[in-house]
């Protein structure tokens, strides 16, 4: 039976904070201020879940969702559909800036920008999408903290290039899950996951179709098995099953903004942590010069032959497989002028903050996809001097409760 709510603040996560009968309930669908019916979806010892129902009191802040395929119970892959543009963004600066302040203790206005170079409007931006299939091989997208499948005949934040593939109107049998992939340079890849014991009756697609087999790796069935992504004048090859952001605009902007904090000077010494496929160590690499040196550590073995390849015309940088604090100690690092760090969305961890601080590096640039490690990352890097100096916040997530944060942390 739906509870009526009053709807508090926003929360990490895309939720909003409600309470009933003294009990905290995080509220999906809703905006804060809104007076809601919500159907409690889940219950734990300390807290509840719920759906906002229907909405009583909406906040001017809310709009129709340009999705048909959003709402309660529906897919699960965006958390803000009801919201403006603004509103999300605003939305979004809060949650970091309660962050920053509950893990962090700082107080910081935050500010969450556009990314430019998608469809506009919040739709069209998202390069990778993921969908489930079901025993028939009909696609579709999970449903929220989920197994359901929500079946789509499209996704509106889908770039069009991606849509261009018709994943979702094709048959897929035997396969568990079916990723398209579009790249900047052109290129369209599928990957399909099969179903344990199973053979995948691949429909006709014009794109690459590559077959993952879990452990045993990823292997090409047709097509070519890497894409080129363009940024600036720079080609970069990425593997399709490998990481590269989804937004078409974000490697420009990110690298901008690490640029623009880190400002690396010819001659010096840089290190690009998790590295990828090489976009940062690229950049950094370019503006040390050839008397300067970087080097880019990343522990996926793909990922790190890609940005081998990647860097192969710039001598001064070097790329080692690994993880962080191991390689920093096999390499017998001891010292950096300047840090670059995006790690995955578990953050750090309190063991490289350890390690890279004792770098003693005068500024470290975080690249951040969540706001909570982050934020608790920052507050360990304290004691050894650094300080958060500066910070930007990018819608690369329009829709979704996700954003993308950039740090300077400058040692006193």
């Amino acid at each position: 039976m739906p509870v009526e709510l009053t709807v508090g603040n926003v929360a990490n996560g895309g939720w909003c904070v409600a309470r009933h009968e003294g009990r905290v309930v995080f509220v999906r669908h809703a905006l804060p201020g809104e007076r809601v019916l919500a159907e409690i979806t889940e219950e734990t010892a300390r807290f509840l879940r719920a759906d906002a129902v229907e909405i009583l009191e909406p906040s001017p802040d809310r709009v129709t969702p340009p999705c048909p395929f959003s709402g309660p119970g529906r897919c699960g892959g965006c958390d803000w559909q009801h919201a403006s543009l603004d509103a999300q963004r605003r939305l979004k600066a809060d949650v970091v800036a309660e962050q920053l302040r509950r893990l962090a203790g700082i107080d910081r206005k935050v500010v969450v920008e556009e990314v430019p170079g998608a469809a506009g409007e919040g739709l069209g931006w998202r390069t990778r999408v993921q969908f489930a299939a079901d025993r028939e091989g009909h696609l579709g997208l999970r449903r929220h903290r989920s197994h359901e499948i929500e079946y789509i005949d499209a996704c509106p934040i889908a770039h069009p290039a991606v849509e261009e593939v018709g994943a979702e109107v094709r048959n897929w049998r035997g396969a568990e899950a079916v990723e398209v992939v579009a790249s900047s340079g052109g290129d369209h890849a599928v990957i399909v996951r099969p179903e344990p014991r199973r053979r995948v009756a691949v429909p006709d697609v014009d794109a690459a179709v590559l077959l993952d087999e879990g452990r045993r790796g990823t292997r090409k069935l047709r097509g070519s098995a890497t894409l080129t992504e363009r940024v600036g004048d720079r080609d970069f090859r990425v593997t399709a099953s490998g990481f590269w952001q989804v937004h078409p605009g974000a490697a420009a902007t990110l690298l901008d903004a690490v640029l623009t904090f880190g400002l690396p000077e010819p001659g010096e010494w840089a290190l690009d942590l998790y590295c990828g496929a090489g976009l940062f160590a690229a950049g950094l690499a370019e503006a040390v010069g050839p008397d300067g040196a970087v080097l880019g550590v990343e522990s996926e073995a793909q990922a790190a032959e890609d940005a081998r390849w990647n860097l192969r015309d710039l001598p001064q940088a070097r790329i080692e497989r690994g993880k962080v604090e191991e390689a920093l100690d096999r390499l017998e690092i001891e010292r950096a002028d300047l840090v670059v760090a995006d790690p995955p969305r578990a953050g750090l961890g309190r063991a490289v903050v350890d390690r890279v601080a004792e770098l003693e590096a005068s500024r470290i640039v975080y690249v951040s996809c969540d706001p909570a490690t982050m934020s608790r990352d920052i507050a360990w890097f304290a004691p050894y001097g650094y300080r958060l100096s500066d910070l930007r916040a990018f819608d690369q997530y329009p829709m979704t409760h996700h954003v993308e944060c950039v740090a300077l942390l400058a040692r006193e």
